[in-house]
């Protein structure tokens, strides 16, 4: 007579006493890597259970991609923080768990006055299967016309509020922080060169988008 398979409790809750954390559904957590010597995984906590006797934990989780892992690859405008929500389900042991992260959405994350180690943040959901992003569509600035890093220094036009990107501008980033005034080319007066102002925090105000193309290249998923 074939064993019968031991059923399992499902939790909403689960102490983690390798790291004294408590996990539950939808957090945020770091993940051991599968290779030596490459960052831990991000994943979001979908479902969490036990044996009877409430040990051998199992994690189900939905992974972040890092831009690197998707198939266009890493871009200019991915932020070094930068992770996608992905469609890539896994069952995992708890005891690969490393330790809580949080995911900020775009707006949340560029609000922070200062970025920990533990932060990351998503913009896009990620279809692991065709490369796909939601949205499709993002917001663009400077004469690069590029989405937005929050890792870059950005000027604005004091005229038509435009943002604009030192390199973009003739400009290092150190002179860009020591110019009181910025008007863009079509905005400077014909008797004045490029000035620029301090200001160093884009407000995301679209004046365009471009389409956040697939870029068929060898996609490696992540082992279990």
């Amino acid at each position: 007579m074939p064993k019968q398979k031991a059923s399992r409790k499902q939790l909403k809750s689960y102490r983690l006493k390798h790291i004294d954390r408590t996990i539950q559904e939808g957090d945020a957590v770091l993940m051991r890597s599968s290779e030596p010597g490459k960052p831990s995984y991000v994943a979001r906590v979908e479902a969490i259970d036990t044996d009877a006797r409430g040990s051998n934990a199992k994690v189900r989780v939905r992974w972040y991609y890092r831009p690197e892992e998707s198939m266009g690859g890493r871009r200019q405008f991915h932020g070094a923080k930068e992770v996608f929500l992905s469609d890539h389900l896994d069952l995992q042991s708890a005891d690969t768990i490393e330790g809580k992260c949080k995911v900020h959405s775009f707006n949340s994350y560029i609000k922070l006055d200062s970025v920990a180690n533990d932060d990351f943040f998503c913009r896009f959901e990620y279809n692991s299967a065709t490369g796909a992003f939601d949205p499709d569509r993002v917001a663009v600035f400077c004469k690069c016309e590029m989405p937005y890093n929050p890792d870059d220094l950005m000027v604005q036009c004091e005229e038509c509020s435009e943002w604009f990107h030192p390199s973009c501008i003739g400009k290092t980033i150190e002179a860009a922080k020591q110019l009181d005034h910025f008007y863009c080319e079509e905005c400077a007066p014909q008797q004045h060169n490029l000035l620029s102002s301090n200001s160093t925090s884009a407000k995301v105000n679209a004046k365009r988008s471009l389409e956040v193309t697939k870029t068929r290249t060898k996609h490696n998923k992540r082992s279990s």
